[in-house]
């Protein structure tokens, strides 16, 4: 099992990025909240890996910190719900915001995330309630102690807006729900780096 890569960052097309350790080009799934978070292509980075195998794909997915990988391997878990369904959860939510809206019965929350609907959201609280209580107290010393990552170059506008929507429509949402999204954020926004036009986007469909 792949459990950690570290290599340099030679292309990143969300979700996806391809690492090259040592002359092997290693390509990896991602969930928006890490790609936030990686250096500009060229640089060094550092994920830890799930490697998921099923009778037609085998595929690598990776994260910036560990509380990510640690609940996308209790999501899969749950019944229903696939590696890729797992990372569209954590794209489309903080980690502890997802948490949050498990803890607090939040179905309205969660039903916004593309790919899931009532029957899963009530799903996923049923099952996750009780694997996350403790949550907070187990993953606030881990979070102290991860350091942030590279900031990413920044995009001509035009290319951060088409590299947002591409994201977006990745995820699951309409090519014109993503359009609107983006839009939505530019107007009240200064935003120069396209991984944070997407987490603003995102972040707008969530309550308070």
């Amino acid at each position: 099992m792949i459990g950690r890569l570290k290599g340099t960052l030679i292309e990143k097309k969300a979700p996806q990025l391809i690492i090259d350790v040592n002359g092997v080009g290693y390509e990896v799934q991602v969930p928006m909240t890490t790609l936030y978070q990686l250096p500009a292509i060229g640089h060094e980075v550092v994920l830890l890996t799930h490697f998921s195998v099923s009778e037609n794909s085998q595929m690598l997915f990776g994260f910036i910190a560990s509380k990510d990988r640690d609940l996308f391997r209790i999501l899969i878990k749950v019944s229903g719900v696939g590696p890729k369904m797992a990372l569209g959860i954590l794209s489309g939510m903080e980690t502890d915001q997802l948490v949050s809206c498990v803890m607090q019965d939040n179905i309205s929350a969660l039903v916004k995330v593309p790919g899931v609907g009532k029957k899963t959201a009530e799903r996923l609280i049923i099952e996750l309630r009780d694997k996350l209580k403790n949550w907070e107290q187990l993953n606030a010393p881990l979070a102290a102690m991860e350091a942030a990552s590279t900031p990413g170059a920044s995009l001509s506008a035009s290319d951060m807006v088409a590299e947002a929507e591409a994201a977006l429509t990745s995820l699951g949402y309409k090519p014109t729900e993503a359009s609107k999204m983006v839009s939505g954020v530019l107007k009240n926004n200064s935003v120069s780096r396209s991984e944070d036009l997407i987490r603003l986007s995102l972040k707008s469909l969530m309550p308070a």
